[in-house]
């Protein structure tokens, strides 16, 4: 549970395909880890954003979707309740998607940075999809859009098809080394599966809407 003056400022943002069928309530007890965090009793109450702007938690039972544009004060503690929404999402998913954490510290200041003292900002990429191939999947391909995004500013999108020749290689021994090691049934964990976590490189912008 937080408190006002929490040291941490933590947007959760992603936009994740839930199986048809899913009925609200399955939603509500899957997002319990954010909303309880939040100090919550229902995800109505806690579907909100500490700022106005953002649209919160959202799922929308026309297009399946769950939108997540959502902030919410806490600490280091945070990262636990990042373990437990990607384990209930994984049952819920249909298909595999990234969901990013951004941690903002609120104390720290222009005068911290001018002195050299470091920030608590950080930031985590997570992985959920319905099983470990659907979550590799989305890592390759956010992996691929990357990797183009930067190469195609200094060679032709043609000239890229052996670049991602050689990543599709790499993900397909991944994949084939999980299934020799008997942990199929258990989606991928840590900074190579559910969990993928990015480096802080600087204050991040917020999610503009």
């Amino acid at each position: 549970m937080t408190q006002d003056n929490a040291a941490l400022e933590i947007h959760v943002h992603g936009d994740v395909p839930i199986k048809p069928g899913t009925d609200t309530a399955a939603i509500q007890e899957a997002l319990k880890p954010l909303w309880r965090y939040a100090g919550a009793r229902s995800l109505v109450e806690g579907a909100i954003s500490l700022y106005e702007e953002e649209p919160g938690i959202r799922f929308d039972p026309t297009t399946h979707r769950l939108h997540l544009c959502w902030t919410v004060r806490g600490d280091e503690d945070f990262r636990l309740v990042m373990d437990d929404l990607c384990m209930n999402l994984n049952e819920l998913s249909a298909a595999g998607t990234q969901i990013e954490v951004t941690f903002y510290d609120t104390e720290f200041d222009d005068e911290d940075e001018a002195s050299g003292a470091e920030s608590r900002d950080d930031f985590v990429m997570l992985f959920v999809g319905p099983d470990p191939g659907a979550i590799m999947q989305a890592q390759r391909d956010l992996l691929v859009h990357d990797v183009v995004n930067m190469m195609e500013r200094h060679f032709d999108g043609a000239e890229l098809s052996g670049v991602v020749a050689e990543i599709d290689k790499l993900f397909s021994s991944r994949f084939d080394s999980l299934v020799s090691s008997l942990d199929i049934g258990k989606p991928p964990r840590g900074p190579g599966g559910g969990n993928g976590h990015g480096g802080g490189g600087g204050r991040r912008p917020r999610h503009l809407h």
